[in-house]
């Protein structure tokens, strides 16, 4: 699934994500059954957000759409995210988690039409 972030005002550089790849390390925990992920972007301030199922993810921020896409996913108990730490409780294994991740923030993929503004370029 794909998810595209409206702009937050009337001018299109005003858009709050570019669409570029987000790099991620996966890192085994100590505790089983629990895996963590480190991005080279945060995804929150500096707060903690926890997601215990996917009731709890209401918005769009970014950590909510990482929340979303890792429930979506399968076998995942529960998301907390802290600036570029993800720690993700899981069941199953994270096999695919790490991919979904690293794509969730791309918007121009094959088949998306490149819309250029009137007179760019002139």
């Amino acid at each position: 699934m794909v998810y595209r972030w409206k702009a937050v005002g009337p001018d299109p550089a005003t858009f709050t994500v570019m669409g570029q790849p987000v790099t991620v390390i996966e890192k085994p925990s100590s505790v089983s059954g629990v895996v963590r992920f480190e991005t080279n972007r945060p995804l929150t301030g500096m707060g903690h957000e926890i997601y215990r199922s996917a009731d709890d993810v209401l918005a769009d921020r970014p950590a909510d759409l990482v929340a979303r896409t890792l429930f979506e996913a399968g076998g995942v108990e529960s998301v907390h995210v802290n600036g570029n730490v993800i720690t993700v409780s899981v069941s199953g294994g994270s096999s695919g988690l790490k991919e979904r991740l690293e794509e969730l923030f791309i918007y121009y993929r094959e088949g998306v039409e490149v819309v250029m503004p009137e007179g760019f370029g002139d």
